[in-house]
């Protein structure tokens, strides 16, 4: 019999702010937190908008010295664990370490160290590299670093899956302790690519808003007007537990991880199957796992992009998964007011989830003004709104095809 695994603490940095509070009062009294890109300067790029985290202080958890070598999604990374260890009241013992476990992961790593990098490659030649470049890029490096940090001798794992990376990383987490491989697992996301070569990439590949004019409303996930996505960074982490080490240590639960889905599309790099067959298979994976049936999901955190392909193609597979029961169910896309998290985001959605399980109220698709006959669903636009919820689903899926859904629900002993 597979142990079931609970929500002990999380902690996160998002475009909202520092932490849970600024996370939940941002997305549902949303807060406007697009706008030009301040980390360089945009000019010349066809978007120059973005989510950015602006209250970040690498020195507040690190001394200058490690903060200069260390690349900006691993200084995420390391502080947000503190968050979340705070949160669920964990201490790392000599008598526990070997049997908590390290799974964070990264759509795209360090790449602000390697732009940077790059320039002095160009400026000054190889000799003037930093020795610390190929450990900063890899994205494994957020797990190696946290678990050095914080003496984490279990698992210390990567996952790498594009923009269903946090949650892939949650699901497996959550596998770890299910297989009795770790009692504990520090799980999640982190990504910082608002960076020249980041935000170029993405502008060659057409796939983010040039709503330059109008920042403020450009991520607006399933209206008519939408015209990409809008990058944004952050990172969110959680602590895993199996009930029998949370029950004995007298942990406070916020909700169970009940059910992990994933598949494939099989179809193209970039744009998702245009029957929405690999989404629909991975919700109805996680169903499955959670032991549930559709009828049971009371709410659907979407991927939601703000992308003319994706928020379509959500749509179509919810449809296909629940039936004339879809219009009923409330979806939202909390994308619209954080920007996307890219390797994050799966993470830092799973957070709102639980979230709105203990607040019995479901954060709400910001910007939704103009209704696309192709997504004609409950999208909870514009306001937040009370209901009552125990079994909550969130979809992230990812450049390769990748497709993955979480589903949490309200503890019961």
């Amino acid at each position: 019999m597979r142990r079931r695994v609970v929500i002990t603490g999380m902690g996160c940095i998002t475009p909202l702010g520092m932490g849970l509070e600024a996370l939940w009062e941002g997305l549902v009294t949303p807060r406007r937190v697009i706008s030009r890109i301040t980390h360089f300067d945009p000019t010349g790029y066809s978007t120059q908008i973005a989510a950015e985290v602006r209250d970040f202080d690498p020195k507040q958890f690190m001394d200058g010295k490690e903060a200069r070598r260390t690349s900006r999604f691993i200084q995420f990374a390391l502080a947000t664990t503190q968050f979340a260890l705070d949160d669920a009241q964990l201490s790392i013992t000599p008598d526990n370490a070997e049997r908590i476990g390290v799974l964070i992961g990264s759509g795209i790593g360090g790449i602000d160290y390697m732009d940077s990098q790059v320039r002095v490659l160009d400026r000054e030649g190889p000799h003037r590299i930093s020795p610390f470049l190929p450990a900063m890029m890899i994205a494994d490096m957020a797990s190696g670093m946290t678990s050095i940090r914080y003496g984490l001798k279990g698992p210390n794992l990567c996952v790498v899956t594009a923009c269903s990376t946090g949650a892939d990383a949650l699901g497996l987490a959550m596998r770890t302790i299910q297989y009795g491989d770790a009692d504990v697992m520090i799980a999640g996301g982190t990504e910082a690519a608002i960076n020249p070569i980041g935000i170029a990439g993405f502008c060659a590949a057409r796939a983010m808003s040039t709503r330059n004019d109008d920042p403020e409303h450009a991520s607006r996930p399933f209206d008519a007007e939408r015209d990409g996505f809008v990058m944004g960074e952050g990172c969110g982490i959680v602590v895993l537990e199996s009930l029998e080490h949370a029950l004995a240590r007298g942990a406070r639960i916020y909700a169970e991880l009940k059910g992990y889905g994933m598949s494939a599309d099989a179809y193209h790099i970039t744009q998702p199957d245009p029957e929405g067959d690999g989404a629909r298979r991975a919700m109805q994976n996680a169903i499955r796992d959670a032991g549930l049936t559709p009828e049971q999901i009371d709410y659907i955190n979407a991927h939601g992009t703000s992308t003319r392909y994706n928020d379509a193609k959500e749509t179509l597979a919810i449809k296909r998964v629940f039936g004339e029961r879809a219009y009923q169910l409330p979806v939202s896309s909390t994308k619209s007011v954080t920007g996307h998290l890219l390797g994050a985001a799966g993470a830092v959605e799973a957070i709102a989830c639980v979230l709105a399980l203990r607040h019995q109220t479901l954060p709400p698709t910001i910007n939704y003004e103009h209704p696309d006959p192709e997504c004609d669903l409950d999208y909870v636009p514009n306001t937040a709104r009370p209901a009552t919820l125990k079994h909550v689903m969130s979809n992230s899926f990812g450049f390769g095809g990748h497709n993955t859904a979480l589903v949490m629900s309200q503890y019961e002993g």
